[in-house]
């Protein structure tokens, strides 16, 4: 098993997980949580988020096309136009979560969605893991996945001291621009794959 090209799918992964929208989702949350419920909403939607997409690669070629009859490519190119729209809000507003200030939902509910999905579990990451399983093997995938959600799920327990500290320093919008800007050419890659593949390039 390639440790390299896992560490590479693991990093692809995780720029589209997008931890600064989870950041900003968990730091923006009204009435403020406390550490123990921060933590709670963390490891609980980052668990269900992995068994969607871990169901998704063992099971998504199959529903794709002989369910759906959706080709890999389809699904590359509508997921990349999807993620294009968040990164494109990103560099555009400095911003991934539409209305923070508003964010109120059911605690217990919360952890399923929106975080499990779709904003870990988002169209995106679903076309990547099922794409990533096509090309590199499942458990390649599968391990590849597991450490971009642990990685993403650091970033959410400590979303709070991040915020305060981004805030602080003035960092936050051009950081954010900066994650979009990468999602956009990520999104972009996805999509032009996509269409090489369905011209058969």
């Amino acid at each position: 098993m390639d440790v390299e090209q896992i560490s590479e799918n693991a990093f692809y992964l995780l720029a589209l997980l997008n931890p600064p929208s989870k950041v900003m989702f968990l730091s923006a949350y009204e009435p403020s949580l406390t550490s123990r419920q921060n933590f709670e909403l963390s490891w609980k939607s980052s668990f269900a988020a992995l068994l969607i997409l871990i169901l998704v690669v063992v099971t998504g070629q199959f529903l794709l096309t002989r369910i759906f009859r959706v080709e890999l490519y389809s699904l590359q190119i509508a997921g990349g136009m999807v993620v294009f729209m968040i990164g494109w809000t990103a560099v555009r507003e400095g911003r991934f979560v539409k209305n923070p200030e508003n964010v109120r939902s059911n605690f217990t509910d919360l952890s399923l969605v929106p975080l499990a999905a779709p904003l870990i579990a988002g169209p995106g990451m679903i076309a990547a893991v099922i794409a990533n399983g096509a090309e590199f093997g499942l458990p390649s995938t599968l391990l590849s996945m597991l450490l971009a959600i642990l990685i993403n799920f650091g970033f959410m327990v400590f979303s709070s001291s991040i915020n305060k500290f981004l805030v602080y320093t003035h960092l936050q919008g051009p950081l954010i621009r900066l994650a979009g800007l990468v999602i956009v050419v990520i999104a972009l890659q996805m999509a032009l794959t996509g269409v090489k593949s369905f011209l058969g390039i």
